[in-house]
């Protein structure tokens, strides 16, 4: 079967509030032509696009539909969506480049949480009888993972604020980052409690943003870039929705992707934990040892695009490559309460 590389990565501006429609238009056509200049491809020379977004954070039906107005209505294209995070699309486009049907793809994933109740929406994911009805949100639930891992003495909330502060240093430059600065850990744990024992600093903000990512086959890869990011493993699985039937303190999920993508020996690895104690039980997970670079470009906690922050944890890793920075990487996207679906992504560069 084919190999599959990332050769191109854009994304928008990660913002508290963007003006216009809820389809994601207006930050998808500046940063679809960024990618076309970086490649040097066109629309023409696209064989597949896949998108990832969500109709009920929309607040309409088939927005998906309506953000192709951002790649235009001519020529026709072979196009696909999924329901979630947009580093799903790239699975789906990865398919297609490694069975041969296409040998280059487009993936974008675009949401505008400022549109809707983003905590109300999220909950409408959790099971319809019996923990839907009471409406319990992300963080709420994210905050009963953070108490149980702090009783069990798995972490405690000075080595989340750590955790956080290195973050918002790690943003600094990064042009995409909603927040960055230098803050001293301390400084952190005086905040007063947002959702006990999470406090403001633990939680990815609720940003509107976009991403693109452009694969093509190994072959066509050496004709658009110099350092090409090979995808040598991507694997994605799946835990129990069912809350009280997992323990929440640890991600079976993510162990069997990584282990299954051959995560080890990896540099660094972008890891898509919208709150500070899920990055420390996806290190466990995934096994990242001390000398593996966590989250460089500030991870979601610096911003959080819902629908393309994973993607976005791809695209950041891929460029580490693509700049001829790395030699192999990890990518990590989420989806689901509490770290319950988990795709892992290896990629790696070949001279």
């Amino acid at each position: 079967m084919n190999e599959v590389a990332v050769v191109g990565f854009t994304q928008a501006p990660n913002v508290r509030r963007t003006e216009g429609t809820t389809n994601g238009v207006e930050m998808l056509v500046p940063i679809l032509a960024e990618a076309f200049e970086q490649t040097g491809l066109s629309k023409e020379d696209i064989g597949f696009w896949c998108s990832g977004s969500s109709d009920y954070l929309a607040g309409r039906a088939f927005s998906f539909i309506s953000a192709v107005d951002a790649i235009g209505a001519f020529p026709p294209i072979h196009e696909s969506h999924v329901e979630m995070d947009a580093a799903w699309a790239l699975y789906e486009a990865w398919l297609k480049i490694r069975t041969g049907e296409v040998d280059t793809a487009l993936i974008y994933g675009f949401g505008k949480s400022s549109a809707g109740q983003l905590r109300r929406v999220l909950s409408l994911q959790l099971d319809p009888y019996l923990v839907a009805p009471l409406w319990p949100d992300s963080i709420s639930i994210a905050g009963i993972q953070a108490r149980l891992g702090i009783d069990r003495g798995l972490w405690s909330e000075k080595e989340m604020a750590e955790i956080a502060a290195r973050s918002r240093a790690d943003a600094i430059g990064n042009p995409a980052a909603q927040i960055s600065g230098r803050v001293e850990p301390g400084d952190l744990l005086d905040a007063p409690m947002f959702a006990d024992p999470l406090r403001a600093h633990d939680i990815a903000p609720i940003t509107d943003g976009a991403a693109v990512l452009v694969l093509a086959s190994a072959d066509r890869a050496r004709e658009l870039t110099d350092h090409p990011a090979i995808i040598t493993g991507l694997e994605h699985r799946v835990d129990s929705p069912v809350l009280g039937a997992r323990d929440l303190t640890g991600s079976p999920s993510a162990e069997a992707a990584g282990r299954a993508a051959r995560a080890d020996g990896v540099e660094l690895a972008e890891l898509h934990a919208p709150f500070t104690h899920q990055e420390i039980i996806l290190r466990t997970a995934l096994g990242l040892g001390d000398d593996v670079v966590i989250n460089p470009s500030g991870g979601p906690l610096t911003g959080n695009p819902m629908f393309s922050a994973g993607l976005a944890r791809i695209g950041e890793a891929a460029n580490r490559i693509l700049r001829g920075e790395a030699g192999k990487v990890l990518a990590h996207a989420t989806s689901g309460p509490a770290l319950q679906q988990n795709l892992v992504a290896v990629l790696e560069g070949r001279d």
